[in-house]
């Protein structure tokens, strides 16, 4: 009885797997050959699910999903083809450099690791593929950098030319408040040329050593507003004379410019104020700091303890940070000069060096914290403003012409490797 119990027993699993393998099961399937690798129909699947929630929490219309369907292999097609470039080249994303790259996503939306974790899960996506998606786009975007950038070519001249059409741009939109002196020369002797210049330059020293510029022209200028106190208004520079139009093209509120000769006399123009004119001012923060790096030998909390007993030895004034600095600091580009980073825009830093900086007062010093690139202890020496305008409008015509070329080399780079690669799409039935 035993033995036909357990022959029963057989024979019912065998009818069992009989009966699952006749019913159709949904498996999972190769849907396209990219060289050597493969793409799967549930990557396909799950990058357009992944697009519906997008567009659906946006409120974005999609195409059709056949037409959605061939954008999304497209774009596959050529991350497959990009990610096995990354892996010839050997670049590989750590842990650690994903962890510190979600950190600062994190941080640039105010919010901590766990709450952008929250927001994730919150939006139905899974946080651990969310994760594997971030390192994927940091891979796709340095083989991308590292195979396109060394394409783009950008001249000098380039900039110029765009500069000037960007800061001419601007100048239409500008008003000047314009103040004027006219040193006038009664003929052309040499002479007389001569003593017109030196009293146009005696006026020009008062004005920089502070002389009241309305007082200065009604007593020395020769010109027709010099009894309104040099005062021309406000002017923008289509209708400012053509003197006037040169002279304020590159200037700023409280120049004085000149004496520049015509054929009245020689010219001294301040710019009293200007409005409509886009200026950048920035604030920039002069600091140094003492950088430890973890490493095999020496600990994250060796590193930090290290650095709490740097700080203490500067606090009592047993030692000096910038000597301390030279001894101990692993940045290369400041050790040598005590750790002095000099003046920078703090958007340059990473997020928290930035935010340590943001805390301090001049001459105050942080205490350890992290960095993507170690364990730091910073002192603010300063702060100013300064006038960033040319900078900004330089910065401005290299994004634009990079910009503009990066994605045309792009997609040249594209088409290249899809060239050369060997691509099928395999039937589904």
């Amino acid at each position: 009885m035993k033995v036909r119990n357990i022959l029963f027993g057989a024979v019912a699993s065998l009818a069992m797997v009989g009966s699952l393998m006749a019913q159709p099961q949904t498996l999972d399937r190769v849907a396209v050959l990219v060289n050597n690798g493969i793409i799967l129909q549930s990557e396909i699947d799950d990058r357009i699910a992944n697009i519906k929630r997008g567009a659906l929490r946006a409120g974005q219309s999609l195409p059709s999903d056949s037409a959605l369907r061939t954008q999304v292999v497209d774009r596959l097609i050529n991350e497959s083809l990009q990610l096995q470039m990354a892996e010839r080249m050997g670049l590989v994303i750590s842990d650690i450099q994903l962890d510190q790259t979600l950190e600062n996503m994190a941080q640039e939306q105010g919010q901590t690791l766990a709450e952008l974790k929250a927001e994730v899960e919150a939006s139905g996506d899974n946080y651990a593929q969310y994760r594997e998606q971030v390192r994927r786009e940091i891979t796709l975007g340095q083989v991308q950098r590292f195979q396109v950038q060394r394409r783009v070519q950008i001249s000098p001249q380039e900039i110029d030319t765009l500069v000037k059409m960007i800061e001419e741009q601007g100048l239409q939109n500008a008003e000047f408040h314009v103040g004027h002196i006219l040193i006038e020369v009664k003929d052309n002797s040499p002479q007389t040329v001569e003593e017109a210049r030196q009293r146009a330059d005696k006026v020009l020293k008062l004005l920089n050593d502070g002389a009241d510029f309305a007082k200065t022209a009604i007593a020395a200028s020769a010109g027709p507003k010099a009894l309104e106190g040099g005062d021309w208004g406000w002017m923008n520079i289509n209708e400012m004379p053509t003197l006037f139009a040169e002279l304020v093209k590159d200037a700023k509120s409280g120049d004085i410019i000149g004496p520049v000769k015509s054929g009245a006399g020689f010219h001294i123009v301040k710019i009293q104020e200007t409005r409509g004119q886009q200026v950048q001012e920035v604030e920039e923060v002069r600091a140094r700091h003492i950088l430890l790096k973890p490493s095999p030998i020496l600990s994250e909390d060796m590193a930090k303890q290290m650095l709490d007993n740097l700080l203490a030895e500067v606090k009592s004034g047993d030692a000096d940070f910038g000597d301390l600095a030279r001894e101990h600091s692993e940045d290369p580009g400041s050790a040598l000069k005590g750790g002095d980073l000099g003046w920078s825009d703090p958007e340059i830093y990473v997020p928290a060096f930035k935010n340590a900086l943001a805390k301090l007062n001049r001459g105050e010093y942080s205490q350890p914290f992290r960095s993507s690139h170690g364990w730091h202890v910073v002192q603010l020496t300063d702060r100013r403003t300064t006038d960033t305008t040319d900078k900004m409008n330089t910065d401005r015509a290299y994004q634009l012409l990079f910009r503009r070329k990066f994605n045309e080399q792009a997609a040249v780079w594209s088409q290249e490797m899809r060239a050369k690669a060997y691509i099928e799409m395999v039937d589904g039935k």
